[in-house]
């Protein structure tokens, strides 16, 4: 039987892992923090697509391996109105990367990596915790790609996103709470907040 030494060696904690990965491309990539963010960001930034427009299914990020693993099957009779994800390289005060809904014509399949573009901002309160929403346009989708501010989305579409994210945790007997829609620059402060705290944590676990 191996000892806890070895198995530690044949399975590194995160901040090792990291480490790793940071200096040798020998290690398979983390898409959380082995993506860059890209150089638009905060407006146009990377995004790591986790859940399919339409999908049922709760896929997100497993923060240890960087696979993309399913969560859950959503317990109300709704589906993800628009593909999913999270920014690489940045991190909210749960210690997750900031969460991201990517508006454009297909569902993309879940670990897919995809250009996006700021429009707006989704202020939640999710069980009674801060959960904001930075909502976006497929960059390099042609229907979507010119909007660059949430109020030109008709109004049916944000309220079919604010209904989705009241609604899909009731059978759960979980509170959602969404506030009104903020424009694309409440986006990019929280984008920008959220990369100078990944600076922070990445500090934090070197420090370990």
């Amino acid at each position: 039987m191996a000892s806890h030494t070895e198995t530690s060696r044949q399975h590194p904690r995160l901040n090792e892992r990291i480490l790793s990965s940071m200096s040798r491309k020998t290690v398979a990539a983390h898409p959380w923090h082995d993506v860059e963010i890209g150089p638009g960001a905060p407006r146009i930034f990377n995004c790591v697509v986790e859940i399919s427009k339409g999908s049922k299914v709760k896929y997100e990020l497993d923060k240890e391996s960087g696979l993309i693993k399913v969560d859950r099957v959503l317990y109300s009779s709704v589906v993800y109105p628009h593909n999913y994800g999270f920014i690489p390289r940045t991190v909210c005060e749960d210690k997750d990367p900031i969460d991201v809904l990517v508006i454009m014509q297909e569902p993309v399949l879940p670990g897919c990596l995809l250009r996006a573009k700021a429009i707006g901002l989704m202020p939640m309160i999710d069980q009674g915790e801060k959960d904001d929403k930075i909502i976006a346009v497929c960059a390099d989708d042609p229907e979507y790609r010119d909007i660059n501010d949430i109020k030109e989305l008709p109004p049916h579409r944000l309220a079919e996103i604010r209904r989705f994210f009241e609604d899909y945790k009731k059978n759960e007997n979980k509170e959602v709470a969404v506030d009104d829609f903020l424009p694309a620059e409440k986006a990019y402060e929280a984008i920008k907040g959220s990369m100078d705290l990944y600076g922070e944590y990445i500090v934090e676990i070197l420090r370990r």
